[in-house]
C-alpha cells in the first residue's frame, strides 16, 4: 500500500538534495537547472499538503486545548505548518525576483532553505508521527493516491497555487 507519509519523507529527501546540489552549482546555468524545479516543486509540495495532509490532520485528533494525549494539538500544528509554508513561499518569491546567482538572489534562496528546513524539522518531528498515530492505513493510502493525482495534474508541480495563506481563515475553513 502507498503510505501519503512515505511520500512526503521522499518529497523532504528531494528538497534536501537539491539544495545541496544548488551549494555544488558555479554558473548561472547550473544554479537555474536546480534551482527552478526546486523552488517549482516547493511551491507544489505546500499546496499539496494544505490540500490533502493538513484538513485530515486538522480533523484526526485532539479537542484544540493544546493536550491532545499521545498526539500534539493539530491546530497548532496546521497553523504552525500554513505558516510555514507562506514564509516558504516568501522566500521563493522573493527569489524569482532577482537575477539567479545574485546577492539578493542567494539571500532569498538562503532564506527559504532555512524556513524549508525548520519546516521539515518540525514535521518530521510532531506532525507526521501524529499523523501516523491517528489516521490509519487505509486513509493514508487513500491520500497517497491524492498527492499522486495532484502531482499528475501538475508535472513537475507546474501551476500550483503560489499565494499565501490567510491561516486562520485556512483553519476555520478545514476544521
Amino acid at each position: 500500500m502507498a503510505d501519503i507519509v512515505d511520500l512526503i519523507y521522499a518529497e523532504h529527501d528531494y528538497f534536501r538534495r537539491y539544495f545541496f546540489l544548488l551549494d555544488q552549482a558555479h554558473t548561472v546555468a547550473e544554479k537555474t537547472a536546480i534551482w527552478e524545479p526546486l523552488a517549482t516543486r516547493l511551491d507544489a509540495h505546500a499546496q499539496a499538503e494544505e490540500e490533502i495532509v493538513y484538513p485530515v490532520l486538522l480533523r484526526s485528533g485532539g479537542d484544540g486545548d493544546g493536550d491532545a494525549g499521545a498526539a500534539g494539538d493539530p491546530s497548532d500544528e496546521t497553523a504552525d505548518a500554513v505558516g510555514d509554508h507562506n514564509k516558504i513561499r516568501d522566500a521563493v518569491r522573493e527569489a524569482r525576483r532577482h537575477p539567479v546567482g545574485s546577492a539578493p538572489w542567494q539571500e532569498a534562496v538562503d532564506r527559504a532553505r532555512a524556513e524549508n528546513g525548520q519546516h521539515m524539522d518540525e514535521e518530521e518531528r510532531e506532525a507526521l508521527p501524529d499523523f501516523l498515530k491517528t489516521v490509519g492505513a487505509d486513509q493514508r493510502h487513500a491520500l497517497a493516491m491524492r498527492w499522486l493525482l495532484f502531482y499528475y495534474r501538475h508535472p513537475g508541480g507546474h501551476g500550483a497555487d503560489q499565494s499565501d495563506k490567510d491561516v486562520k481563515e485556512y483553519l476555520k475553513e478545514n476544521r
